[in-house]
């Protein structure tokens, strides 16, 4: 049978504390009843001792004692549990409590174990007598004989005691089990509906609704944790989900001009409109050209996102490399009067070199195409120990900071228009994404509208 989590909370809420307070009531009042007994048995030695000197005391040169003090000193032991015998040197009794009163002390001694057996129902106790030496200059002159209760016992105010501290235990245990069973209520609903609250938002995620956000705040570090995980999981897949229809439009959008104009060019010619002439045939290889070109890329991305993508590996010196590339565009950049300039020294690494310039080539055709007439485009390479970074900055008019973060998904253009002259079909920067990543590398973007974009791609020296 499965339990919800305020179920489980409370009753485990509920065993601790009872588990605590038995435990606590249990050594508590074990160790309280053993420090009690043994202060019972010192203090019972204690009252011996001033008994004796007591008693000593009324001893008199001679042989004489003092019978009237010494029983006074016996009836107030009597009362205290005590039954006091004096004898003196020869033997004679001077006192006896069990001669003066015989019936109150077998009461007192029957009270005693009545007393005892209702706490120990197994008590093993009985009459013990004590004997101690009277002296006087040096010398025995009689003994006190003190019987009592043994090893030890307790009087009724010992028992009310002790009885009320076990009391004062029970109370504290059923006080603490309601305030437990209070404090697990609170607690448990405390935890258990954010959690309840982030099910709900999981719940919906997986039935697609992306928009739901959790808005309850929690003290808990990991419920508040666990609740901004799932807000940016919605949030991050409200975002995919958009990119997804955006993508499926761009798709559509590009297959459907070439393959529009391809149709009406076709069917003006079947029905005569048209003379199927050299340009217009041309037209026509265009479009199929550029549907082919698009298939290609398509291709191409597929093979440089696969898990099995093989790099050819050599090694080559990188500045050399993008020397060369920047001079086949050089037509480009004087057609466009941009300014081309590069730093970098000489920096050798061990990737493979086609692919490279294939993302060289991406990042500088971009860099022509949003850069306007008279605008720079500078390329660097530097050193960073055992990544080589490669920066290409323009100064086109950028990328919006909505758009920035998505810059290398698939068909995705900051130029909602899609117009031809302003770009392809934007799967430049994905290929260039997946060919770095494969690398074990890292390409990111810097941008502001109006001041140009920068492109940094950190490039391991050895891909192994």
């Amino acid at each position: 049978m499965k339990y919800s989590l305020r179920t489980k909370l409370s009753l485990s809420y509920v065993s601790v504390v009872i588990v605590c307070v038995f435990l606590t009531s249990v050594l508590t009042n074990l160790f309280l009843e053993k420090q009690f007994k043994e202060y019972v048995i010192e203090n019972q030695e204690r009252k011996n001792k001033e008994i004796v000197f007591l008693i000593s005391q009324q001893y008199k040169p001679g042989g004489r004692w003092n019978t009237d003090v010494i029983e006074n000193i016996g009836i107030n032991a009597l009362e205290q549990g005590m039954i006091i015998k004096v004898v003196d040197s020869g033997g004679k009794v001077i006192w006896d409590a069990m001669t003066h009163n015989n019936g109150l002390c077998q009461q007192m001694l029957e009270h005693m174990a009545r007393n005892m057996a209702s706490r120990y129902p197994n008590w093993e106790g009985g009459y013990v007598e004590d004997k101690y030496p009277v002296t006087y200059n040096l010398s025995e002159v009689g003994r006190v004989e003190i019987g009592y209760y043994g090893p030890y016992y307790f009087n009724d105010n010992d028992l009310a005691f002790i009885n009320t501290l076990n009391r004062l235990f029970v109370g504290v245990g059923i006080i603490s089990l309601f305030l437990s069973l209070f404090i697990a209520a609170f607690m448990s609903k405390r935890l258990s509906t954010p959690i309840s609250r982030v099910i709900e938002a999981a719940h919906k995620i997986s039935k697609g609704y992306y928009q739901d956000r959790i808005t309850e705040k929690s003290s808990i570090k990991e419920i508040s944790q666990l609740t901004k995980t799932i807000n940016d999981l919605a949030e991050t897949l409200e975002k995919q989900e958009m990119l997804r229809k955006r993508l499926t439009a761009d798709v559509a959008h590009e297959l459907r001009t070439p393959l529009a104009t391809l149709q009406s060019h076709m069917e003006a010619m079947i029905d005569g409109v048209w003379e199927p002439d050299i340009d217009r045939l041309k037209s026509c290889h265009e479009e199929i050209v550029r549907i082919s070109r698009l298939v290609g890329d398509l291709e191409k991305l597929a093979k440089y996102e696969s898990e099995n993508l093989i790099l050819n590996k050599t090694r080559f010196d990188v500045s050399e490399l993008i020397r060369h590339i920047i001079k086949n565009f050089e037509m480009d950049f004087i057609n466009k009067r941009l300014d081309i300039r590069f730093y970098g020294q000489r920096e050798i690494v061990f990737a493979d070199k086609d692919k490279i310039t294939q993302v060289i080539i991406n990042l500088l055709s971009n860099a022509v195409k949003y850069t306007p007439e008279g605008g720079r485009v500078e390329v660097r390479v530097e050193d960073s120990g055992d990544v080589i970074n490669i920066i290409v900055k323009d100064t086109g008019e950028g990328i919006s900071p909505e758009d920035l973060p998505y810059i290398f998904e698939r068909f995705y253009r900051a130029d909602k228009s899609r117009n031809r002259l302003t770009g392809g079909a934007g799967i430049g920067l994905t290929i260039a994404k997946a060919i770095i990543e494969a690398h074990k590398g890292t390409i990111r973007a810097n941008s502001r509208i109006n001041e140009g974009t920068e492109f940094i791609v950190s490039l391991p020296k050895q891909v192994g």
